[in-house]
């Protein structure tokens, strides 16, 4: 779209700003049908010389931190991090982004944290301060978005589920006292009689819920597991919700004493491998004390490796009991992911729809969950 090629055209030689972001483009998108995921040169970015478009970041550090400011300089940060995620899925830069300097260099978001997470364990030691770093920014940055809000909406909901008869004035619900009273109507007055007040009673002091969050962490869910640990964080620090966070492949590892810091959870997973969600949800299942007052968010796809039909019972004893069951397919801004539609469909016939669900919605879906409200799922 640019020009700057014979093959483009236009007969339009790119000089200046122009050639460099148009290099900048071709290093990454470039590339012919015939390379089989190689680079056509390693010459980089182009130079404003009128020259061919070349393609191509190579395979050093220098050159693909070089790529790296051309790319910030020229697009605002949400097109830098598609970027960055299609040069990593594209041209194998993965294992660059163990190099102290590369990391540096990068955008930080979400995408990129999941893809530390997965490259963890080969991290050499001089890496490791960087890219904790790298995942502090990341999980700053959304706890600062979500935390307020997420916090403000389960303590109202929260406050909501206990009614008085005698409240204060402060703490009236005027919707509900309306209602209670409409036989009190006085037409002639145009108005009605408050014979019963209905009110918020104030939170009280010690744990009223408890909601276990348990995580799938298989490659496919690494943005659903850096929002989930950030909400982990966030609804731990409500005094009146006791809060586990589980996460699991074919193994399960409870979280839940390192919900101060959501980076400290982050580290404690490990994305990729398989999925047995039945043995993940037998785990939260044995913890929970108070059947009627706790809500199991269960966060995967439902690609279960397990038991086949281990998922649906397991769900279907938990609601038995009086537990409050969530499905979310994902918790991210992706969209739908795929999914398993049987196991989805089976779980809907039993009254708990799996859907995705965006970080902005999280706490509403929380709050009427916790309100025993139905959930407002997103339209498709």
């Amino acid at each position: 779209m640019l020009g700057g090629g014979d093959a483009d055209g236009t007969g339009r030689v790119l000089t200046g700003t122009d050639a460099a972001v148009d290099g900048a483009l071709a290093a990454l998108y470039d590339r012919h049908p015939d390379d089989h995921g190689h680079d056509r040169t390693s010459t980089g970015t182009g130079t404003g010389t009128g020259r061919s478009r070349t393609a191509g970041l190579g395979a050093s550090v220098p050159s693909v931190v070089r790529w790296l400011g051309d790319i910030r300089a020229y697009f605002p940060a949400p097109v830098v991090q598609v970027m960055q995620r299609d040069a990593i899925d594209r041209l194998g830069l993965a294992t660059l982004l163990l190099e102290p300097e590369m990391l540096a260099a990068v955008e930080p978001d979400v995408h990129l944290v999941g893809t530390l997470l997965s490259l963890r364990d080969a991290m050499p030691e001089t890496t490791r301060e960087t890219a904790r770093a790298v995942v502090r920014k990341v999980a700053d940055d959304l706890e600062r978005r979500l935390a307020a809000r997420t916090r403000a909406t389960l303590t109202g909901a929260l406050d909501r589920s206990a009614r008085t008869s005698r409240p204060r004035h402060r703490d009236i619900d005027w919707d509900r006292t309306i209602r209670a009273n409409l036989k009190n109507h006085l037409p002639e007055h145009r108005t009605v009689v408050p014979e019963r007040l209905v009110g918020h009673a104030r939170a009280a002091r010690g744990v009223r819920k408890e909601v276990v969050l348990c995580v799938d962490q298989s490659g496919s869910m690494a943005a659903s597991v850096v929002h989930a640990a950030v909400f982990a964080a966030v609804l731990a620090s409500l005094r009146t919700i006791a809060t586990r966070l589980v996460v699991f492949d074919t193994a399960v590892a409870d979280l839940t004493d390192r919900l101060d810091d959501p980076v400290d959870v982050l580290f404690g997973t490990r994305l990729g491998g398989g999925t047995d969600i039945d043995r993940a949800l037998a785990h939260c299942q044995a913890g929970i004390t108070r059947p009627a007052d706790t809500v199991v968010v269960l966060i995967s796809d439902l690609y279960e490796g397990g038991a086949r039909d281990g998922l649906t019972k397991r769900v279907a004893a938990m609601k038995a009991s009086g537990t409050q069951v969530v499905v979310l397919l994902a918790l991210s801004d992706e969209g739908t992911p795929a999914y398993d539609r049987d196991r989805a469909a089976a779980l809907a016939a039993l009254g708990v729809p799996a859907f995705a669900c965006t970080p902005d919605l999280f706490p509403e879906i929380m709050a009427a969950a916790l309100e025993k409200r139905p959930l407002p799922i997103p339209a498709d």
